[in-house]
């Protein structure tokens, strides 16, 4: 049986990722990229980097393809075009770079260490509302907070 961990180590074979700072980098260049989060929209709502696109990880396939309800018109027509993925912190942003890479996606990078490691590095990161998330709030938002029914027995 595959765990999570072995779809994202099979797939990270295949995917190209950078680090915060070289994404930092780019978004300050004449030419910046797409930025796609693929987490859950509460989770975008709480925070996300300026300028983000949100589209979950559920419906990306369909929002990556014409003829569907969830069809993102910005995103089908951005298959040549650098698209940097966003999650939490990084395992999610390899599975859609993956997906879509299959999907004919020529330049799907995800980010290292996700939203997470962006906060990390002590990069801006907005609210819904686009209101400037503080630091330590954000730390204490990525930190995972586990019940007892959702760890392994061991």
């Amino acid at each position: 049986m595959k765990k999570f961990t072995d779809f994202i180590n099979e797939c990270r074979q295949g995917v190209d990722e950078l680090f915060p700072w070289d994404l930092q980098e780019m978004l300050n260049s004449d030419n910046p990229p797409m930025l796609l989060d693929v987490r859950e929209p509460y989770e975008f709502d709480a925070m996300h980097i300026e300028g983000s696109l949100n589209v979950p990880r559920g419906i990306l396939e369909a929002a990556c393809e014409y003829d569907y309800e969830e069809t993102i018109a910005e995103l089908v027509e951005a298959r040549n075009r650098k698209i940097i993925i966003l999650c939490r912190s990084g395992n999610r942003s390899i599975l859609a770079a993956c997906i879509m890479k299959q999907m004919g996606y020529t330049d799907a990078i995800s980010l290292k260490t996700g939203l997470r490691g962006w906060n990390d590095f002590e990069a801006p990161l907005v609210n819904k509302d686009g209101d400037n998330v503080v630091i330590d709030d954000a730390d204490t938002y990525f930190t995972p907070s586990l019940r007892p029914e959702q760890l392994a027995d061991k």
